[in-house]
Parts: C-alpha cells; structure tokens; sequence
C-alpha cells in the first residue's frame, strides 16, 4: 500500500473514469436523459485518431481535431435523430430513447471495428516529453497528461455551470424541461449543448486513457458501464462527484488485483456497485431536490 506507483495507477484510472462520469452528468444534468453512448464516444475518439494517424497516416493533430469534431458531431446527431424524434413520439418518454441508444452503442462499437479494425490499436503521445522524476517515482508523459485534463475538465465545468447563464440554462432543462420551456429557454438548444459537451468531455477521456495502454473497437461497452458506475457512487449532488466515485473505483480497480490477481478486477468494481445500489443508492453526495 506505501508503493506510490500504485497510488499513481489508481489516480490515473480513477482520473479516467471521473472524467467518463463527468460526461454522464453533464448531460444528464442538461437534458434529463441519460446518455449510455457516452463509452463509445470515448472508444470512437481514442480508435479514430490512432487509427488516423496509424492507417492513415494523418498529421496527429489534424487526426486530433478530426477525431473531436466527429466525436461531438455524433454526440450532436444522437440528441437530434436519435433521442429527440423518439421522445416526440413516445409522448417524452425517456425508455424508447434510452433502447434506441443502447443499440446505438452497439452500432457505434461495430462501425468503429469495420473502420479502424479489429486488432488493438496503441494509442498517441498527447505530450512527447521525457518523463518527469519525483522522488524514486516516474511520472509518463500519459499521466500528466491525463491527470491535467481531469483537472482542466472538472474546473471548467464547475465555472461553466455556476458563472455562466448557459451554466444555469443547463440545471434549469435538466430540472425541469417543461417550466424551462414556461421560462422561455430554448430547451431544444440546451440539450443539443449538453450533448455537445458530454460528447467532447468522452472524447477528451478516451483519448487521454489510450496513450496510457491502447485501444480496441469493443472497449466502449465496457467504458460506458465504468462511467455509470462513477455516476452511481459519486451522486449527482456536485460536479466534482464523479470525481470522488471514479477513484473509488480505481482504487478497487488497481488494489484488488495487485493484491488478489488480476481475475478479481471485474468483482470488485461489482462489489463496489451492489454496495452503493444497495445501502446509498443516490450515491455520496446527492442532489438538492428544487420546490
């Protein structure tokens, strides 16, 4: 346990998964509908700019700016082709949109497989620099590099949603769509931004996480439950909440195996989940209730 390597490996996995819940929150918060795409959305970006760069032999950071608008594009067009025609239909019911989206994660993982393959893909350096010593400890480039975005992320999404009238547009749509609408926001404009900045928030995680150890066209299933499960133990009662429940997380995703073996990994992360199910449901913090 005294091992800061170890230490280091949680907060890089948890950084990720916080940042992974971070998008579940930021559109859940600004739409009222719970986005389980938000996994491919990180498997797309991390496939698309190695692949890009790899197959295709495109510029990284062209293939980095490619990989983030089509991400946020795809973000876009799910809320307006997907999710918002279905709600219209079904009467603003949220479960035939939350169907069609977890088929749409399928598709998306399928698609990414025809278009970049199959076999893993390693992922790009975001910061080619040597790497950092502190003490006897080594700091990859990969680990500033995603420690940093996590950073840059939760704080300007805090800023974003406490100083900024498009900030209280988001919790006044996520609250209450109807009364929104009563108020005069443009509901339909809000929720296309909250798509929009979810998608960009995946894209930001997957793509930060892939320099760290690669990634395949399956990943996204996988990645999407993770960043629920952030959601699930954070609660939605602060914008830094999926921060404290993604370390969570990583401190069982790290420490389990390292001290019981790597097959424990997946029973752990579920044991931490039928805990917070089952004794705190709302997670730790929970959401102030508005009358």
């Amino acid at each position: 346990m005294t091992d800061p390597r170890l230490w280091l490996s949680v907060l890089e996995v948890g950084c990720f998964f916080a940042l992974l819940g971070l998008a579940y929150l930021v559109v859940l918060q600004g739409s009222g509908f719970f986005n389980l795409a938000i996994g491919p959305y990180a498997m797309l970006a991390a496939l698309g700019w190695t692949g890009l760069v790899v197959q295709a032999d495109l510029d990284p950071l062209l293939a980095l700016v490619v990989s983030l608008v089509a991400v946020v594009a795809v973000a876009v067009l799910t809320e307006l082709v997907v999710v918002r025609p279905i709600e219209r239909r079904s009467g603003d019911s949220e479960f035939p949109a939350l169907v069609a989206v977890a088929a749409l994660l399928f598709a998306l993982s399928q698609g990414a497989g025809l278009l970049f393959g199959r076999l893993p893909l390693p992922g790009q350096r975001l910061l080619d620099i040597p790497p950092v010593r502190i003490g006897d400890l080594a700091l990859a480039p990969s680990s500033i590099v995603l420690v940093g975005l996590t950073v840059v992320a939760f704080g300007g999404i805090a800023i974003l949603a406490r100083r900024t009238p498009m900030g209280r547009a988001l919790r006044a749509v996520g609250d209450n769509r109807q009364a929104a609408r009563l108020l005069g926001l443009r509901v339909g404009r809000v929720r296309l931004a909250a798509f929009a900045v979810s998608g960009l928030l995946a894209a930001v995680a997957g793509i930060g996480f892939a320099s760290r150890g690669g990634v395949t066209y399956d990943i996204g299933l996988h990645w999407a439950l993770l960043g629920f499960l952030a959601v699930v133990i954070g609660g939605t009662g602060s914008w830094f909440a999926p921060l404290v429940g993604g370390l969570v997380l990583g401190l069982a995703e790290v420490m389990v195996p390292y001290y019981s073996g790597g097959q424990y990994a997946d029973y752990a992360v579920l044991l931490c989940a039928l805990l917070f199910f089952g004794f705190r449901p709302n997670g730790i913090f929970t959401r102030a209730v508005r009358v």
